[in-house]
């Protein structure tokens, strides 16, 4: 603790100092003048500042007003003493940022109790201090580490809205994510992604509507093999209270609606009613709509992104699409390969869903055998993508090893390809297996195919089989 000792006095000089050097052990510099004892401090900062008040030249107030104006000073406790103390000079010194204010003659147990209080007062100061500064290391840290958790986030985020379900594993991936971030950029360029059921024709959607940034606009799927066709205006553009028996007594907002400012996602759009056709192209090119039974348009500022596993070609020439339509929603396309046409994406694929299920349901997989390995990759992968990805999680859910082998995939063998299902129809070209041939576990294999096809729609499926509903559940 270094004191800074400035009285003209000698007498009083020097017996405050003996009792600090010498009673108190503390490390004490005196001088006669306050000039001095500024230059003193400039070179070096004293912890307490003992100087009288009335002094010739530099009196003990505007020196108290100099230490206050430094850095330092900020941390220094100036005591101020006099012979010729009064209330107004007390209250004076106190409100420039004195410690304390005692007057002459100085009672020694006063002036060392002021010392102790003073000792303890720098002591919080210096805490103080260290504490912010470590506060402002602690905060900066912080801040770098908020930034990393953010773009982890953002980045988690651009691979579960766009790219984690269906990987970059393949040059054709790679132009397609390509293709996505350009077309991100144009909000008014319709997109037409087509592909086989299962190759990840939403995601891709996802991906465009997404960039390569976080997007908080919305994104709304619609399937529209889903919907009947008698609900589809009202699903698509909402309806006013009372449009229709039976209707909600509030309205209702449509599918365009909650899209606003984002993206909407017609999945087979080649299942759309004719007769909404020609709604959705002026929608479209006007960005505006009546609700079914309102009077008062609608303003949207929507992206479309369509998909369809249909030849929309084929339908415009059989009269079931419309020309226009069709040529307004191909203004941007995207076609996805089938899975069996990216064989060098199999397995990486496989690996991801192997990590993910492994993690989320708590197991051991790690690895895939070489059997397994060339199974995979020599199977046809009829249902793509989506296909792929449930024979890992069927494998994942009923074993726990540490690879994926053989033995996990021999059901394979039992699944009759799509692509060779015409075969099984056709009374002249059936073929039999050598062996057994379970039906009920091909009946369930087929009816399992059929729900692929239609993205679950029992009824789509029901009638695809030549089925009730009822009957297509007791397959199950």
């Amino acid at each position: 603790m270094r004191i800074l000792l400035v009285d003209d006095e000698e007498l009083s000089r020097n017996s405050i100092y003996d009792f600090l050097k010498v009673q108190l052990s503390l490390d004490v510099h005196e001088f006669d003048n306050v000039t001095s004892a500024l230059t003193a401090y400039s070179e070096k900062p004293f912890d307490i500042i003992i100087s009288d008040l009335k002094m010739p030249g530099i009196d003990g107030l505007e020196f108290l007003d100099r230490i206050k104006q430094m850095d330092s000073g900020k941390i220094t406790d100036f005591i101020l003493i006099t012979g010729y103390g009064n209330i107004d000079s007390a209250i004076k010194a106190l409100r420039s940022g004195a410690f304390d204010y005692l007057q002459k003659p100085l009672n020694i147990d006063e002036l060392n109790e002021v010392i102790k209080r003073s000792m303890d007062h720098l002591s919080l100061l210096h805490e103080n201090r260290e504490f912010r500064t470590n506060l402002n290391r602690i905060v900066r840290t912080e801040k770098i580490k908020y930034k990393e958790k953010c773009q982890e986030i953002h980045n988690t985020y651009v691979e579960l809205a766009g790219y984690g379900e269906i990987g970059i594993f393949s040059p054709h991936m790679n132009k397609i994510r390509e293709q996505c971030e350009i077309l991100y950029k144009d909000r008014n360029v319709p997109v037409l992604i087509d592909g086989e059921t299962g190759t990840g024709k939403e995601i891709v959607a996802r991906m465009v509507h997404t960039g390569n940034t976080v997007n908080k606009t919305p994104f709304i799927p619609l399937n529209c093999s889903a919907i009947p066709h008698s609900l589809f205006e009202s699903e698509l553009f909402g309806y006013d209270a009372g449009a229709f028996t039976d209707s909600k007594k509030t309205g209702n907002i449509g599918k365009f609606e909650l899209a606003n400012e984002g993206t909407l996602f017609l999945d087979e759009i080649g299942d759309l009613p004719p007769t909404l056709q020609a709604k959705l192209l002026r929608v479209i090119e006007e960005k505006e709509f009546f609700k079914l039974g309102g009077i008062k348009k609608v303003k949207v500022d929507v992206r479309i992104i369509c998909a369809t596993n249909k030849d929309l070609r084929k339908l415009v020439k059989e009269g079931k699409f419309r020309n226009d339509l069709y040529f307004r929603l191909n203004t941007a396309n995207i076609t996805l390969m089938p899975l069996s046409k990216r064989k060098d994406e199999i397995l990486p694929l496989a690996e991801m869903f192997m990590n993910k299920f492994s993690r989320t349901k708590n197991k051991n997989f790690n690895s895939i055998s070489p059997g397994a390995e060339e199974i995979l990759k020599e199977y046809p992968w009829p249902g793509n993508i989506r296909e792929l990805h449930n024979v890992v999680e069927r494998i994942i859910l009923l074993y726990d090893e540490e690879n994926i082998s053989e033995e996990h995939l021999g059901f394979l063998d039992d699944v009759i390809s799509l692509s060779d299902l015409h075969t099984l129809f056709d009374p002249e070209n059936i073929k039999l297996p050598e062996e057994k041939l379970d039906l009920k576990k091909l009946e369930r294999e087929i009816v399992m195919k059929a729900m692929e096809k239609f993205d679950g729609n029992k009824s789509k499926a029901a009638e695809y089989l030549g089925l009730t509903r009822s009957a297509l559940r007791s397959k199950f």
